[in-house]
């Protein structure tokens, strides 16, 4: 059964890794606005009896999730056997429990809608809390992919002597796995909050690594930078060496990038979940395994 890829807006470079790696058709949609704000969309690829995949990165995901919709709807519509969503960014998942009265657990009704017109869903390393995996809110199947072997590697090639700073006593067992892989110390922040949006931080036994390792502040997703900012303060108090902050997905909502490198980062790395200068680990072809082991089976017809 053929294939074909299709690219959400900003989203060319991994259906371009798929489509080349696998010999895969590439899709092409016209996409635009009308003057009122309101989407307009039109297929210009056949994708009738074939297997369809789209790409689409879901951070800043409001303006990106109507689009979405109507071009999965128009390839359905337009006959295709399955359609599946490469996200490797995945929204929506911190907002996993309702911790006041009448708060909107969105984690789960972004599921249910996402559910509602794909077939199934491959993703990188969603940010899994109190949701322990993706079949406990996704209706249709879900691919996970780990990215902490290539940023293991990462480390060993580029770190001297680091010391792995996890966010909070939740990652222990990923900064763990990741520093026992790239043959690295490691510990977790204590965490103090103070107030609703402050935190105060510490770093266990830091003084032992001041002047030998290199720290290296590792998260899943960089967003606000709020955490890694106050342990950036924290780390030059103490005297390190400088530090490097290391996540996943690049984030960075307002200007928590440039006030993390205020801060006192030497440098800043992420994986291309998302698309940003500070790209450094490429996981592109985890992706493109992920698709190429994905089984495709004939549709049955009815006599």
């Amino acid at each position: 059964m053929k294939t074909i890829v299709f690219a959400y807006p900003g989203n060319e470079t991994l259906a371009d890794n798929i489509c080349n790696t696998l010999g895969f058709e590439r899709g092409k949609f016209e996409i635009r606005s009308f003057p009122d704000g309101e989407t307009y969309i039109r297929l210009e690829s056949e994708v009738k009896g074939k297997n369809a995949i789209v790409v689409c990165t879901l951070d800043r995901p409001d303006s990106k999730l109507l689009p979405l919709y109507f071009l999965s709807e128009i390839i359905s519509d337009g006959g295709a056997f399955r359609l599946t969503l490469v996200a490797p960014y995945l929204a929506y998942m911190r907002q996993d429990k309702q911790f006041n009265p009448g708060e909107c657990v969105t984690s789960h009704h972004f599921a249910n809608l996402l559910s509602s017109f794909i077939d199934e869903l491959i993703t990188v390393d969603p940010h899994l809390h109190r949701i322990s995996s993706l079949d406990k809110i996704y209706s249709v199947p879900t691919y996970t992919i780990h990215c902490a072997p290539l940023i293991s590697s990462w480390i060993k090639e580029n770190i001297p002597n680091p010391l792995l700073i996890g966010p909070d006593g939740e990652s222990k067992q990923w900064v763990s796995e990741v520093a026992e892989d790239a043959g690295a110390r490691y510990t977790v922040l204590n965490k103090v909050h103070i107030g609703s949006d402050k935190v105060k931080v510490s770093v266990p036994h830091i003084e032992k690594y001041r002047k030998t390792h290199t720290p290296v502040i590792v998260d899943d997703i960089m967003s606000s930078g709020k955490t890694m900012i106050e342990t950036l303060g924290h780390l030059k108090r103490e005297g390190t060496l400088p530090p490097i902050c290391l996540g996943i997905h690049a984030i960075f909502a307002g200007d928590a990038y440039e006030k993390i490198k205020e801060g006192g980062a030497q440098r800043i790395v992420t994986c291309n979940t998302i698309p940003h200068s500070s790209n450094a680990i490429d996981v592109n072809s985890l992706i493109v395994n992920a698709v190429k082991g994905l089984r495709v089976e004939a549709p049955v017809i009815e006599m």
